[in-house]
């Protein structure tokens, strides 16, 4: 039974901060890459970050960059996306994949690893 369950999410005003959390459960989680994607409604699904499968590489879009930090416990079995000086932009679904490959992750390749079911994140005044 693979479990990707992600918290956090909630209503946040312009500029403030969020911390989502994943906890995974089911599968080996320090063997895997673990990734954080943000979809709005009517856009592409995109990739926020990545982080590999002992935290060594990390991976962000430009549009995060600086503001948003990927992290991972593997004691624990959850990967964190903190989230600072948020933008209505930044007003999405964030959604957690798991996958054998931090490459496979940063590149988009799909048809593999797991997703959660995810958490909405709203940034508005």
């Amino acid at each position: 039974q693979v479990q990707l369950v992600e918290s956090g999410g909630g209503l946040v005003q312009p500029g403030g901060s969020l911390r989502l959390s994943c906890a995974a459960s089911g599968f080996t989680f320090s063997r895997y890459a673990m990734g954080w994607f943000r979809q709005a409604p009517g856009k592409e699904r995109e990739l926020v970050a990545a982080i590999s499968v002992t935290g060594a590489n990390t991976n962000y879009s430009d549009s995060v960059k600086g503001r948003f930090t990927i992290s991972r416990d593997n004691a624990k079995n959850t990967v964190y996306l903190q989230m600072n000086s948020l933008k209505p932009e930044d007003t999405a679904v964030y959604l957690c994949k798991a996958d054998p490959s931090f490459f496979a992750i940063v590149a988009g390749a799909n048809g593999r690893g797991y997703w959660g079911q995810g958490t909405q994140v709203t940034v508005s005044s």
